[in-house]
Formats: structure tokens, sequence, C-alpha cells
């Protein structure tokens, strides 16, 4: 008989650093949208990793193409080239469009890149003075936890006794073009944001502001940098988010799903020459473009569109927001979403959403909280309808349970 739920949890309070807060759960196995714990109790996935497992737990063809891989050749460095970079760089530019392509590891790692590369622009192709370039970013934005990125987050929580912070970055409400609009001067290089706020609940800004964003930066010669680590690749119902207003970014970072859940991979997409200005030692990564990434996320952008994912997200999508928003619970405040990227937020009276995931959780849901009040809800794209309506019976419940 191995350890217990608990000597697992044990061992992570003794030897793990407390960054964290999981919910109490140790999962040993994953299939489609299916996980199980250790006792095999069996759960619905309602989080992806954070989108990262968009394309379901364990997806046989991105698995066969990993191991087939790691069989041949897993690691060169850039310090040579690899038979799987090349057709990588292909088939995601065909995909999306771009005409440059940066190869990364982590999802913070392309948002680092993105930075350092329109100020490099800025510097040397907008004519910006040396040090002066401005970046603009919304509040309660995430892009990640190093150094540089926390820097400009409007989280006191994630930049307490963290600081001294890099300067060079403008925080502006989010959703709203005549703040971005303002802000703009002869110095700024960049705009970064998300096309939905996801870390900070899910938060879908007014329809017209990225066609009205994308008119500002053209005019002022700024780039539009678009954050779809966790929105792009189908989450929304899109392949990438900024569809759904018909404009395109000048710097598209991925990460993510980009991996299938398989393999840390991210990259810097650009339709002009904001990468163009990286020279040889300017950038770079050991892991970067290895060769196993690339096999990973040349099979998890195939079964995306070989197996009509992106499309299944945006119909179980709409299925799932209108079955939560029929749900008539006193303790929902509001409920939103586009595609299968959604969050029910509760009244504070309701108190925590950390309580109602932990009830989900026995009804076999994986659900996660954030900002207190608020339960995000993202399934892998795989999920069928009678799956769909499944967890909707289960939030139904849960939402109108009584914790007092």
């Amino acid at each position: 008989m191995g350890p217990s739920v608990i000597d697992f949890l044990a061992t992570e309070r003794r030897l793990g650093t407390y960054n964290y807060e999981p919910i109490g759960v140790v999962l040993s196995r994953g299939e489609g949208v299916w996980v199980w714990d250790t006792e095999g109790n069996r759960y619905l996935d309602c989080l992806s990793a954070y989108s990262a497992v968009s394309q379901g737990h364990c997806h046989p063809k991105i698995l066969a193409a990993m191991v087939e891989q790691a069989h041949r050749l897993t690691l060169t460095s850039r310090a040579f080239h690899n038979d799987q970079l090349a057709p990588f760089y292909e088939e995601i530019a065909a995909l999306t469009g771009s005409h440059k392509v940066l190869p990364m590891n982590s999802g913070a790692e392309a948002v680092e890149s993105a930075i350092k590369s329109v100020r490099k622009w800025g510097y040397e192709v907008k004519g910006v003075p040396d040090g002066q370039a401005e970046i603009i970013v919304c509040a309660n934005n995430f892009h990640g936890r190093t150094l540089g990125i926390v820097g400009f987050s409007t989280d006191p929580e994630t930049r307490k006794h963290f600081g001294p912070f890099a300067p060079g970055f403008k925080v502006i409400p989010f959703g709203d073009a005549a703040a971005l609009e303002e802000a703009i001067t002869r110095n700024t290089v960049a705009f970064l944001v998300e096309p939905i706020q996801g870390e900070a609940g899910v938060i879908i800004p007014p329809s017209g502001y990225f066609t009205k964003g994308r008119e500002l930066c053209t005019a002022n010669n700024v780039m539009l940098v678009l954050d779809e680590i966790q929105t792009g690749l189908g989450r929304t119902g899109k392949l990438l988010a900024e569809q759904h207003e018909g404009i395109e970014a000048d710097v598209t970072l991925l990460g993510k799903a980009l991996s299938g859940g398989f393999y840390p991979v991210s990259a810097v997409l650009s339709n002009n020459d904001v990468l163009g200005t990286l020279r040889p030692g300017q950038h770079g990564s050991t892991f970067g473009g290895n060769p196993l990434a690339c096999a990973v996320a040349r099979a998890a952008l195939r079964v995306l569109v070989e197996e009509g994912m992106i499309e299944n997200a945006a119909r179980q999508g709409a299925r799932f927001l209108d079955g939560l928003k029929d749900i008539r619970a006193n303790t929902i405040r509001e409920v939103r979403g586009r595609g299968l990227m959604l969050a029910v937020e509760l009244h504070p009276e309701a108190g925590r959403a950390r309580r109602y995931c932990e009830a989900l959780q026995a009804k076999g849901i994986l659900a996660k909280d954030t900002h207190e009040h608020t339960i995000r809800i993202a399934p892998p794209l795989v999920i069928t309808s009678d799956q769909v309506d499944w967890a909707l019976e289960r939030f139904a419940t849960t939402l109108t349970q009584d914790f007092s």
C-alpha cells in the first residue's frame, strides 16, 4: 500500500515552499476531461491546468509524438540546428498568419522576450531616446511572475517585498479606450494586454475595445502585444481571441496549450519587424526551440485543428454559459465567459469561492477560485454536451447549497 493523501500533503508541507494553496486532492492519472486521485476517485477537470491541457489529458497523438521524438533527439541547444524547429516555424506561422517566430519555454519567458523586443524596436526603429521607452499595461493584469513582470502588476500580493522594480511601464484601466489614447506618448513602444483577463476573474472588455485599441496603436506607431497565453489556441472558441473583433496584433504571445500539457513551450509571434532587431547573442534560451518541444507543439497544434476542438469550444462554451446563467441562486452575482473560458462571480456575502470549489470537489468536479469570490471554469476543449450537462447539474446543486 502506497502513501496516503495525508502522507503526500504532509511531505509537501515539510519540504515544499508554501507559495501555492491547492485544493486538497492528490491526482495521479488523467485522460481526456477526467482526472483520478490516488484513491481512485474520478473528477471532471474544469481548470485544464490554467488552459495548458486544452487538448485533454494525455492526448494519445501528442503523447506518441513526444515518445517518438524522445527516442530520437531531445536537446541540441540553439548552438546547432535541429530537424523539428523549421517545420514548427512553418506550421505555426501558417496557422496564425505570423511572419516571425521566437520559441521559448514558459509563458513568462514569452512575455519577457516581447518586452525586450518591443523596447529594442522602439530604440532602433521608432527612434525613442535611449532609456525612455514606455509600455502601457492594464490594471489587474496577469502576465507571469518574473521580477520584471510583477513590477507592473497591480496585485499587492505579487509585488510586496519583491522590489525595487524596473521602470518604463504605465498602468491604465482595462477596457477603457479613452484611457489608452490619453496614455500614449511619443515614447510609447507597446500596449501589452490580455484579450480577456483570466487571473482577474475572466474579465471581458466592452465590445469594440480592441478595434479602437488597434486603431490607436496603428495611428501612433505603437506595437499591440496580445498576451494570448491563456486565451489563445481555441480557448475562447476562436483560434485566437483577437478574431472576435477581427483585428491582428503586432505581437502575439502563446504558451500553455501550445504544449498540450506535455512539455513547456511558448512562442512570441510577430507580424512585422519587431523581432527583426534581435541579433546573435542578444537574446536566447538553452531549451527554447528544442526538438522535443517542437515535436510536441506540432502535434498539439495539429490535433487542435484536425479534431475540431476550436469549434467544439465555441459550441460547448455557449451551452455551458447558458446553463450557468439558468441557475437561479442568490449566491450568484454574475456569470460571464467566452468559449470555454468561464467564470461565476459570487456575491461577497455568499462567502469565499474556495468553499464552493471544495464542495464541487466532493461532487466530482475540480474548479479553482480566484480573487476571493470568483470560480473559474475552463474544461478541456474536448468536453462533450453530456459532460457539460453533467457538470451543470453539480454546479446548480453546489451554488444553491446552504453553507450556514
